[in-house]
């Protein structure tokens, strides 16, 4: 074997190999299988992946918030590593960005211990937000329903902001109490004296009805609609009579309502059956385009699709649950026609097939000569040089299925 160095390693005659240190060369290793050039490659490839890891960990301590243990355990794990390390490259240079790690999680950790201070801090600042806000709803809210959910809210994001210094939150928790039930007394107070206002919702709500059974035959169906969503609006915000009013005004509203509605969806069916015999002409087309595909002649396909194209046009709107798929599919067949025009291009573009003949050459040249490696791996019982050809030979067949597939297609 011939001999082959670099300025961390080299590679003797006798195929021993040995790493650079600053205390003098270390056998690392021995090749037997190819070149000393491909020694120092595999040598150097086990020292890119040791610097790699380095190099991840480095960025996940400056860019995460990998903990500070795991970070050390981390450390020590790779210093291990890299001193026993079978590789050829700067191991010094790498424990000294080791070593360097080590002080830059220890000012994480630092930073960790800042940061659990300043959550409690932001802990006992949310919650003297939704402490003054509950007390500011306790003494101002008139708005009860909107009010006392924003409470209930209040409640919910007390329970899940985080927790922070115990005696502070009790104080802060006897405040947030007195607040809520300073709030349900005065809520109570109002509705006491609903049942006063309930003879004006009756009145406003009949009025609404009247409203809706006088546009009950309205053939202007789109203000009209409007109208009856506006009506619901307004009922809606008019509050609540009491039951027995409620429930005949609401029968009589809905009453109203529907028939417009139901006048309505008879228009709009017959518009709908017209736009599906339009969907009919355009079902009939997409199976004529369907056909066109495999395309053998692609010109004469595309003036074909063209054709169609007009003709789809001229068969007016869809309904809406088939204009995706209507659409969709003609899409797909323009695709495929230009694919074929693609690929017809491809098939005879020489210069394609010459590389492709080229790469597909030299890969089995490659095999042929890994082949031969391999056999000579097994005359001398070389366990490990017979599985690091194996390797090679297993990629590159892998190469040569996917070169010979492509040769095949632009040869088709």
């Amino acid at each position: 074997m011939s001999t082959a160095s670099d300025p961390w390693g080299r590679v003797a005659e006798d195929g021993t190999v040995y790493c650079r240190t600053a205390d003098g060369e270390r056998e690392i290793g021995s090749w037997q299988a190819g070149s000393a050039d491909e020694a120092l490659a595999f040598f150097k490839r086990k020292f890119d992946s040791l610097e790699t890891e380095v190099s991840l960990l480095e960025q996940r301590i400056t860019g995460t918030d990998l903990s500070p243990a795991h970070a050390r355990a981390t450390i020590t794990r790779l210093v291990v590593a890299v001193t026993d390390a079978h590789a050829i490259g700067d191991l010094a240079g790498l424990r000294g960005r080791l070593e360097a790690l080590t002080g830059a999680v220890e000012h994480r950790r630092e930073e960790h211990k800042a940061a659990r201070e300043q959550a409690k801090t932001e802990a006992h600042e949310a919650k003297e937000r939704i402490v003054a806000e509950a007390e500011r709803i306790a003494l101002e809210a008139t708005h009860w329903k909107a009010s006392g959910e924003r409470m209930r809210q209040l409640l919910e994001e007390w329970k899940v902001a985080p927790r922070g210094d115990r005696a502070a939150e009790a104080v802060l928790w006897k405040r947030l109490s007195a607040a809520r039930n300073s709030f349900a007394k005065r809520r109570k107070a109002y509705f006491a004296t609903l049942e006063e206002e309930r003879e004006g919702i009756r009145a406003r709500k009949e009025q609404l009805v009247s409203q809706a059974e006088a546009l009950s035959s309205s053939t202007d169906w789109a203000a009209t609609a409007t109208a009856f969503r506006e009506l619901m609006r307004s009922w809606k915000q008019a509050g609540r009579a009491d039951r027995t009013a409620e429930d005949e005004l609401w029968q009589r509203f809905k009453t109203a309502q529907d028939a417009f509605f139901k006048a309505r969806a008879e228009i709009l069916d017959a518009k709908d059956r017209e736009l599906r015999e339009h969907a009919v002409v355009k079902e009939q087309l997409l199976a004529e385009a369907e056909k066109l595909l495999p395309a053998t002649d692609a010109r004469a396909a595309r003036s074909a699709l063209r054709s169609i194209q007009e003709r789809w046009e001229k068969a007016g709107a869809v309904p809406r649950d088939a204009q995706d798929r209507l659409e969709g599919g003609l899409r797909r067949i323009e695709e495929g026609l230009r694919k074929a025009e693609d690929s017809h291009w491809r098939r005879t573009n020489p210069e394609a097939l010459s590389r492709a003949k080229g790469t597909v050459d030299q890969i089995r040249a490659a095999i042929t000569q890994l082949e031969g490696q391999l056999a000579k791996a097994e005359a001398k019982g070389d366990l490990k040089a017979q599985e690091q050809a194996q390797e090679a030979l297993a990629a590159r067949r892998s190469w040569l299925s996917e070169a010979e597939r492509t040769l095949a297609e632009l040869s088709g």
